[in-house]
């Protein structure tokens, strides 16, 4: 299936609005459910995906939840997942069958997350502990509030609650007060009223500077003596240069040996991290995640065709997708901020250029759109191509946003 499907993740909210694990499912149209072949499929080829080389988790602490019927309940792929960042929902109708209900069973017992659908709380009562770790709870009409009292007065404190479809914010916050947590689709993206003043934050507007410094190739000490303006902005480059992920050999002490061995590339790259990052806006843990994801893949789709460099451009491209909205501002005046390539330029305001087609297409995976096959298409890359690359983008955040 990961040859001929693409995948589509859905972000899990807490009452905080952290994003605590996603639902990773095949995009279709229409209502047509998926066969056991192709959940068997996607396990298998998420669990290919999801695990580094040492066979460890690469998501840290995200869990992960995918669509489960009784005919694919042994698959061996289960196994390769660790069963305390996985998650199966099925539907509750599936247990009255008594080979489902032990299976399942069976799997909670070995640690497995099951999330029941369709569930009526009210009849099931004493025995979901036993059955399930998380309950869907779905929402009709408009009177959410009410709907979500009902169930938060049904909440067993040994069984998490998992609130569908949530389309506003008055919604989440609805849900958020009674301790519920919310699939919520594409929410995140659309920006909620706040009473948080806009723009650039100091420590933003110190990174702006870097970065206008960098595009115009400034020397060495004048970035240093910047930097040296903002002790935490000094920590955190001292920080990154020592990581073992950076791999400098050797413990680096100065700013200037810091910023030489960077080289101006790379610290370009690692301040546009940090202008989302120090985001103080309310709603900004899951816009920062969904940016970096969709700046990594962006660029690794980027990659095979523009090359290391252009590509790096495109993560640019990506990361500043969402600054808008992480800023509380409109795009111009982010662009009014800093001076950009014309190729970003074009690709955030238009999605046109060399580098728009691929922002466009890592956009397009994060909904369940038609899009995506036809970008994908226009850009000869394979379904596969882009299904790895999308799941490399979210390991790869984790350890940036978290």
């Amino acid at each position: 299936m990961h040859q001929t499907n693409f995948l589509v993740r859905e972000p899990l909210l807490d009452p905080k609005q952290r994003v605590v694990g996603y639902e990773i499912c095949w995009q279709r149209q229409g209502a047509a459910p998926s066969s056991p072949a192709e959940l068997e499929a996607l396990v298998a080829f998420v669990a290919g995906q999801v695990l580094d080389g040492d066979g460890n988790w690469a998501l840290r602490d995200k869990i992960l939840f995918l669509e489960a019927v009784p005919a694919m309940l042994s698959t061996d792929a289960l196994h390769q997942l660790p069963p305390e960042r996985t998650v199966l929902s099925i539907k509750t109708s599936e247990l009255a069958h008594a080979d489902t209900l032990a299976a399942v069973q069976a799997l909670r017992a070995g640690g497995v997350g099951i999330l029941l659908r369709e569930a009526d709380l009210a009849r099931i009562g004493n025995r979901l502990p036993t059955i399930a770790s998380y309950v869907e709870v779905r929402f009709s009409g408009a009177d959410v509030g009410t709907q979500a009292r009902a169930y938060a007065a049904l909440k067993q404190s040994a069984v998490g609650m998992v609130a569908r479809p949530v389309s506003n914010w008055a919604d989440f916050d609805a849900c958020a007060a009674l301790g519920l947590n919310a699939f919520v689709g594409k929410l995140h993206l659309t920006p909620r009223p706040s009473t948080d003043s806009k723009g650039l934050n100091p420590a933003q507007a110190i990174i702006m500077q870097l970065m206008q410094m960098v595009r115009q190739n400034a020397d060495i000490a004048q970035l240093e003596a910047v930097l040296k303006r903002d002790a935490t902005l000094s920590y955190k480059l001292l920080r990154f240069i020592n990581s073992a992920g950076f791999g400098a050999g050797r413990e680096i002490q100065s700013l200037r040996q810091a910023l030489t061995l960077l080289g101006y590339t790379p610290l370009y790259r690692w301040l546009t991290l940090l202008l989302a990052t120090a985001s103080t806006s309310g709603y900004s843990p899951v816009l920062l995640e969904t940016a970096v994801v969709r700046g990594r893949l962006a660029e690794l789709l980027a990659v095979g065709a523009l090359g290391k460099s252009e590509a790096e451009n495109v993560f640019v491209a990506g990361m500043f997708s969402l600054l808008d909205r992480l800023l509380g501002i409109s795009m111009q005046e982010v662009l009014a901020n800093i001076q950009l390539s014309d190729d970003v330029v074009a690709a955030l305001l238009t999605r046109s250029g060399k580098y728009g087609p691929y922002l466009a297409l890592a956009e397009a995976c994060e909904l369940n759109s038609d899009l995506v096959a036809s970008l994908a298409a226009s850009l000869k890359l394979s379904p596969e191509d882009v299904n790895q690359a999308h799941l490399s983008a979210l390991a790869w955040a984790q350890n940036v946003a978290a």
